[in-house]
């Protein structure tokens, strides 16, 4: 099958699915049509999307795909559009979310044709505990690059989309229990706070308002902490005893997990 180019689909609050999502395009050399932003809510009740090769990228909670960004995925409408599924995970695991997202993109019209799970800094890291620090890094971005050129030459293999065998993932079935939130949320050190408001504007369920000072609300945040992250005045700040229990379990560095279709081999 040739493909002439390609469109990105991610959830991306703290930018991490985005750069292995570009990653892998860049890999490909191709022109990119159409890009769908799933980070911030959508008015639309259904997002059509072109039938043409499709990067999907996004990040995993506790080991499934985070729920908002399933969510609006669910939005998304195709017909037999092949498509690469990507989860970033914070360097502890990502458990069943590839399954997961596998089994979703299908039930929206997608083929998945490929696969694979990279390596994000946890949104918990913090510069004095870091878990997977300033990742993907360069070493990721080239893994996702030669990822994308190999997936390209293999499914120019394949006479037509319907040959493509069925993609085979890490993960189980039943999912893993997604587990009831805790009301703990980003916190704002007021004598750094400028009230800029950035993080009223970026983050991804509208948790954030400013009353008298900037505050976040615990039924609605979803601890991404893209608020945390990008922060110019480092204002923003999320206490919690997991970064300690990630810190001290979890620096082992980590590699992604990349899954391929094979062709058949012919029978005589």
């Amino acid at each position: 099958m040739t493909t002439k180019s390609i469109q990105l689909i991610y959830f991306s609050p703290t930018h991490t699915s985005l750069k292995v999502a570009n990653a892998i395009a860049e890999g490909m050399n191709l022109p990119m049509s159409n890009e769908i932003d799933l980070t911030y809510p959508i008015k639309d009740k259904d997002i059509i999307v072109n039938n043409q090769l499709t990067i999907i990228a996004v990040p995993t909670y506790a080991g499934r795909v985070a729920p908002i960004a399933m969510e609006r995925i669910q939005k998304l409408k195709a017909r037999e559009t092949p498509a690469i599924i990507i989860v970033l995970y914070g360097n502890r695991d990502y458990e069943d979310a590839l399954i997961e997202l596998r089994d979703q993109v299908k039930a929206q019209g997608f083929i998945p044709v490929a696969g694979g799970a990279f390596i994000g800094e946890h949104s918990y890291s913090t510069e004095v505990m870091p878990t997977a620090a300033g990742r993907p890094d360069e070493s990721d971005t080239l893994i996702a690059k030669n990822f994308g050129k190999a997936v390209l030459q293999q499914l120019e293999s394949f006479n037509h989309l319907n040959d493509i065998p069925a993609l085979h993932v890490k993960g189980n079935f039943p999912y893993k229990e997604n587990k009831p939130k805790t009301p703990a949320t980003p916190t704002t050190t007021y004598e750094l706070c400028t009230q800029c408001q950035l993080c009223i504007e970026i983050c991804p369920v509208e948790a954030i308002e400013l009353k008298e000072e900037i505050v976040s609300d615990p039924e609605t945040c979803i601890k991404c902490c893209a608020c945390v992250k990008d922060c110019p005045n480092g204002a923003r700040v999320f206490n919690t005893p997991f970064t300690e229990f990630l810190f001290k379990n979890f620096h082992e560095r980590k590699e992604p997990e990349l899954f391929m279709p094979t062709p058949k081999k012919a029978t005589y």
